[in-house]
């Protein structure tokens, strides 16, 4: 078994490779039953096979592949023994074998080992591209798709738990003048600085995200009103006092807040145009 993999991908493998190896090895000898065979040892004169996991001293007479079968039948009940037997290796298991098994065991273990990679790492490449089908193209938030299901989540558990939860939507100020003033490389600092400054502010199993154009939005999960309200104007102050540097000047960008709680509303999309709602109002009166 490979330890890179994870444990729940250990045992389909191993109980997909043990079959495997009986339906070749029993193909294998139905070919080999085809073909006559001289045998210059008397009957009488054999000796009985062994195998490595075998607790009778008893001496036993087996064709080979019903001691192969028998093999794999003791290390199967050695595994999931309570506890578990520590049974021989494979490995050891195929000195017993014919060369011709020996040769199909190791070339299907081979071929196994190799699937088992390229399992692990197809569910790598996976994430990989879960991860950036979930992330914002600039700042390193949750784009709308990805937040809007988070926000879903947080709704589930609401009316289901009965638990808090608030949305703050933040639209910053004088972005464009940035932008007119600096370039747009300055705008996109400024996006970045917003972004990482909401990230390092809020909770594990919180959300932030870039809505979109110099709109962001957070989830709090288990928060009233009151508690995320402060927030917001926590947060409003320290993008106020902050800077960011761009080619040498240190530049601000602030934003207003709005905050909404959920109260049973229909869709995440309805919560979030709530939130949108609350900034509006607070941007148009401090103007």
């Amino acid at each position: 078994m490979n330890p890179s993999l994870p444990a729940q991908d250990q045992e389909p493998v191993r109980r997909a490779t043990t079959a495997s190896m009986q339906i070749l090895l029993a193909q294998h000898f139905e070919a080999q039953a085809a073909i006559p065979a001289y045998d210059p040892v008397p009957a009488s004169a054999a000796i009985p096979v062994r195998h490595a996991l075998s607790i009778s001293e008893e001496p036993q007479r087996l064709r080979p592949e019903e001691a192969i079968a028998a093999s794999f039948a003791r290390l199967d009940a050695a595994l999931h023994a309570d506890p578990p037997v520590a049974p021989a290796s494979v490995e050891g298991l195929q000195n017993e074998w014919p060369a011709s098994a020996q040769a199909l065991i190791e070339s299907l273990m081979m071929e196994n080992e190799r699937l088992r990679e390229q399992i692990h790492q197809q569910r790598l490449d996976l994430q990989s591209a879960q991860d950036q089908a979930d992330s914002d193209v600039l700042t390193p938030t949750l784009n709308r798709r990805a937040f809007l299901r988070e926000v879903h989540r947080a709704m589930a558990d609401c009316k289901r738990y009965g638990e808090e939860a608030c949305l703050i939507y933040l639209d910053m100020d004088n972005f464009k003048a940035i932008n007119d003033a600096y370039g747009h490389g300055a705008g996109d600092a400024a996006l970045i600085y917003v972004a990482e400054t909401l990230k390092i502010s809020v909770r594990e199993g919180d959300a932030v995200a870039r809505i979109g154009g110099d709109e962001f939005a957070i989830l709090l999960r288990r928060a009233d009103l009151k508690s995320s309200r402060v927030k917001a104007m926590k947060l409003e102050a320290e993008l106020m006092m902050g800077t960011f540097e761009y080619r040498g000047l240190y530049l601000k960008a602030g934003g207003s807040f709005g905050v909404r709680a959920f109260a049973g509303q229909t869709t995440a999309e309805a919560w979030l145009s709530e939130a949108d709602a609350a900034m509006f109002l607070v941007k148009k009166s401090a103007r």
